[in-house]
């Protein structure tokens, strides 16, 4: 036979078409849940590495490594911070900006905001922004143009468009013969850009920071200044260089200080995640251990054969734990195969789904994030693959430490 008998026998015992095809079903079923719960978690596992990863870019892109501020809003000194900061080896850009909040009106409809003056081409080094502009050129934002570039869910929700003059009202007003005059300005659309974050595309709007300042009457100050990091999880201690090196009193904060919750919520998600699909995965291969107590049930006489004959309690033992470990191995690799190839093509699935169907899996106006990301991680499926494998050996040693230990006499006594 070219093989051990034990694993022969173990294997036809697998593939046999006998009469009882009760116990057959039973196995095909036990294959089938493994592979379910293995494809199932590989694909949860997935979309948590996609959001972590799309959460980190987005989140990063928009809000830069680090920051540096002055006290009271107002940077002076702003020339002199950044080059301090680019002697820094480990700094790749810095960026001035002017932040301040406002209400954007047009027509009938109005939304507050958050208005960031920026210097294109720098801040495009810090942020990328312009990659993600969907009509219209970040460079279009230069000095006296009063250009605004606005978010698409923004605009959607102001119902403007690339031409249009948005009116853009300050909570700081002008005092006149008349009272007291909130200061206005009419800026035009010069762009859109979509980020796939609601919290970004919703509320925040770009203007050239010289009519920034201009806006907020800050002269020739700044808000602070952005940096862009070569080695983002030492972000904390590279600001605290740059600012030290600078010698003036100013506010320091990063990346970690502002959103590391949502990276932790994330890695506690995904590990009570991995936890209960992991049990369902060892639910569906305990049913393994139902599967071979009804073979061996099943097949008391054959096992009293093979003894009588010369076999081993042993021998007995690895025919079962062979045929326990076929569905499992079966199972197993049905379901990594599946898992992994579901999880490359997730993003499209989802996008068919929501053509045909005409929903949204992920509303932009609850969730940070409106697409369905997926990122595929080879150790998770092998980490996955492994406990799954060694789920369904373990469940296969008690049935066959029963069927090892069966009596040829008591087994023959009525055939």
């Amino acid at each position: 036979m070219g093989q051990r008998f034990e694993l022969w026998v173990g294997n036809r015992y697998v593939r046999s078409r006998s009469s009882n095809k009760f116990v057959s079903l039973i196995s095909a079923i036990s294959m089938l849940g493994i592979a379910i719960a293995v494809i199932v978690l590989i694909v949860v596992m997935s979309v948590v590495n996609g959001f972590e990863r799309e959460l980190k870019d987005r989140l990063l892109a928009m809000t830069s490594h680090a920051s540096i501020e002055n006290p009271d809003g107002k940077l002076s000194s702003a020339d002199a911070l950044i080059d301090t900061a680019m002697e820094n080896e480990r700094v790749r850009a810095a960026a001035p900006y002017v932040d301040g909040q406002a209400l954007l009106v047009f027509g009938k409809q109005l939304s507050g905001a958050e208005l960031r003056g920026i210097e294109p081409r720098a801040e495009d080094a810090v942020s990328g922004v312009g990659s993600v502009m969907q009509n219209g050129e970040l460079d279009e934002l230069s000095p006296g143009t009063f250009n605004i570039v606005l978010g698409t869910e923004l605009a959607d929700a102001l119902e403007v468009g690339i031409g249009d003059k948005v009116t853009v009202t300050l909570a700081e007003g002008r005092v006149t013969p008349a009272g007291v005059i909130p200061r206005t300005k009419r800026f035009t659309v010069s762009g859109l850009y979509r980020v796939g974050m609601y919290e970004f595309d919703r509320r925040l709007a770009f203007i050239n920071i010289s009519d920034a300042q201009k806006l907020y009457r800050k002269k020739d100050a700044v808000t602070g200044v952005r940096l862009a990091l070569t080695e983002i999880y030492e972000a904390p201690a590279i600001v605290r260089e740059v600012a030290l090196a600078h010698g003036e009193l100013v506010l320091v904060s990063d990346w970690t200080r502002r959103h590391v919750n949502f990276f932790r919520s994330i890695q506690i998600t995904k590990s009570i995640l991995f936890v209960i699909l992991m049990l369902v995965i060892a639910v569906a291969a305990f049913n393994i251990v139902s599967t071979l107590v009804m073979v061996v049930k099943d097949k008391q006489s054959d096992i009293a054969i093979l003894r009588t004959v010369g076999a081993t309690p042993s021998s007995i033992l690895k025919i079962f734990i062979t045929q326990g470990s076929i569905v499992g191995i079966a199972g197993t690799l049905t379901g990594v195969l599946l898992g992994i190839l579901l999880a490359l093509n997730l993003e499209s699935i989802v996008a068919f789904f929501e053509t045909v169907f005409g929903i949204k899996f992920l509303a932009a106006d609850v969730y940070f994030i409106s697409d369905l990301p997926s990122e595929l991680r080879y150790a998770d499926v092998a980490k996955i693959a492994g406990i799954a494998l060694a789920l369904a050996l373990v469940s296969t040693l008690y049935p066959a430490w029963v069927a090892a230990r069966t009596a040829p006499a008591e087994a023959l006594r009525y055939d």
